[in-house]
């Protein structure tokens, strides 16, 4: 038989399992902890939340947590609203945001992992660096080589509803970080959110560069290692579709060499 040698910090261990709180009601959480200054492996510890004195949300259990059982917990949150993205990880194994998901939905222990795929800054922060930087890469703003009106670039109500489910992403990076092709050509390929937001541009009744986008998407990865698995569909938390988005530049690539 094979035998493999997994690389430092790659075995998740068992951590510490901190004392049930005083209540009747306990919640149990497996949360994920790593901190690149100890030079340990990362591991899992188990919280107990009081039920009776928490929020409904995941959010608010694990704000708990690190208000009233271990400081040390780092997460990232900020409207608290699903408007912001910045609470995004993988809980009860999927991608979603801890704002909008309940605790009481989640049957048995509630296991919390940071976004798949990334590097880790610390506990349940990513790195979303080079995420950031593929949606820089789709010059995410209306371009237009026409002088620029005096009061605003119209726009009709047919072109308008082009753009809904398009507009509405927060760059959570759910979608993109829970893509197998992702996973494996993240350096190349763009990913489901950024290229949702490039056709949000592309389609774009009043942006004049349509082709000088799809020449940029034009390239065996940056477009098409999208292989239409639909996880990105399942698991966007503001309901987005960005397979389609991704299958309609697709079908534009086509029609414009006919």
């Amino acid at each position: 038989m094979v035998q493999l040698t997994l690389p430092k910090n790659s075995t998740v261990h068992r951590g510490k399992v901190w004392p049930k709180p005083a209540g009747s009601k306990h919640k149990e959480f497996q949360i994920y902890r790593w901190d690149p200054e100890d030079g340990r492996n990362p591991r899992l510890d188990t919280y107990y939340v009081d039920t009776d004195d928490c929020g409904p949300m995941v959010l608010d259990a694990l704000l708990w947590i690190k208000n009233k059982v271990d400081p040390t917990l780092t997460l990232r949150r900020s409207c608290r609203e699903g408007i912001c993205g910045s609470c995004a990880m993988n809980i009860d194994g999927s991608n979603t945001l801890a704002c909008t998901t309940g605790w009481g939905d989640i049957n048995g222990i509630v296991k919390i992992y940071p976004l798949p795929h990334m590097p880790v800054v610390k506990d349940l922060v990513p790195d979303l660096t080079h995420f950031y930087a593929q949606h820089a890469l789709i010059e995410p703003w209306l371009q237009t080589v026409s002088p620029t009106p005096e009061k605003e670039h119209l726009q009709s109500h047919e072109d308008r509803e082009k753009l809904d489910g398009l507009y509405e992403c927060i760059l959570c990076a759910c979608c993109t970080t829970s893509c197998p092709s992702y996973w494996w050509n993240g350096d190349r390929y763009l990913g489901p959110a950024a290229l949702l937001q490039a056709y949000r541009w592309i389609v774009d009744s009043r942006d004049e560069r349509t082709g000088e986008r799809l020449d940029q998407l034009e390239d065996p990865f940056r477009l098409y290692r999208c292989h239409t698995i639909l996880n990105c569909v399942q698991v966007c938390p503001k309901g987005l579709n960005p397979a389609k988005a991704i299958g309609e530049i697709k079908k534009m690539m086509v029609e414009r060499r006919v």
